[in-house]
């Protein structure tokens, strides 16, 4: 299994290539941004000209965070919410549409890019929570499964409209859903691309905890601090066992 440290080495050679495949959209770019909240780093997706859409500095900067957080003592866990009401739209529309005119590495490498960091998400050996509010779309839900634990504004949407653009699930969305609501439900969501509610989620297991509108982001901070009292080397243990029992 890959480090967080050995993915932070290739983000800088993907996504810093690709930053000469994709236009710059000014005022349109989403930021990663950090703050902390106690011990708990908060990853904050700020883009509102897009509803907070990914990006391959996106991904970069994620995997560049993570890296550090990792050796640092002082950062007990990671929340991951956006800006602007909303979770994440998913890809930026106008990047994929300019990807389509280069050649399929510079596809496959924008791809690749989202995956290290879905996969630096998943070996981040402390606690990471989805603080979900408004919508999350495509890579957006993919990004939201790659957490540990999901907290959902009880309004919150969930939109996988991959099959209605003729693409397949990114981010692995697809491996999620079927290890965690059966083939069979993980199909009829794909297939049909429909949006589903914070309270079927919740039903199907995939979001942990409800809250109220606009308050997703306190609900989860107060989890992370609850859990940032125990003993870090349980919580990673516990996440190792969990993992491996796949």
């Amino acid at each position: 299994m890959k480090t967080i440290a050995s993915l932070a080495g290739q983000s800088r050679g993907i996504p810093i290539s690709l930053l000469h495949l994709v236009p710059e959209h000014h005022g349109m770019t989403t930021e990663l941004q950090t703050s902390r909240h106690g011990a708990t780093l908060v990853l904050t997706l700020h883009g509102p000209a897009n509803r907070n859409a990914l990006s391959p500095q996106v991904y970069a900067a994620g995997i560049e965070t993570l890296s550090m957080a990792e050796d640092n003592p002082e950062v007990s866990a990671v929340v991951i919410t956006g800006s602007g009401g909303h979770f994440c739209s998913g890809g930026d529309l106008m990047r994929l549409a300019h990807n389509r005119e280069h050649d399929l590495p510079a596809q496959a490498a924008a791809i690749e890019a989202f995956h290290q960091w879905v996969e630096a998400l998943q070996t981040f050996p402390k606690p990471v929570l989805a603080a979900v509010e408004g919508r999350a779309a495509g890579g957006g839900v993919s990004l939201a499964l790659a957490c540990d634990l999901l907290v959902a504004a009880e309004d919150a949407r969930f939109t996988m409209a991959y099959s209605q653009i003729g693409l397949s699930p990114d981010g692995g969305a697809s491996w999620q859903l079927a290890r965690r609501v059966g083939q069979g439900r993980a199909l009829a969501w794909l297939w049909s691309g429909g949006t589903h509610t914070a309270q079927e989620w919740a039903s199907a297991g995939l979001v942990h905890r409800l809250a109220p509108s606009g308050t997703a982001l306190s609900a989860a901070l107060g989890w992370a601090e609850q859990l940032g009292k125990m003993p870090p080397g349980v919580l990673t243990s516990i996440k190792h066992l969990v993992q491996s029992a796949e």
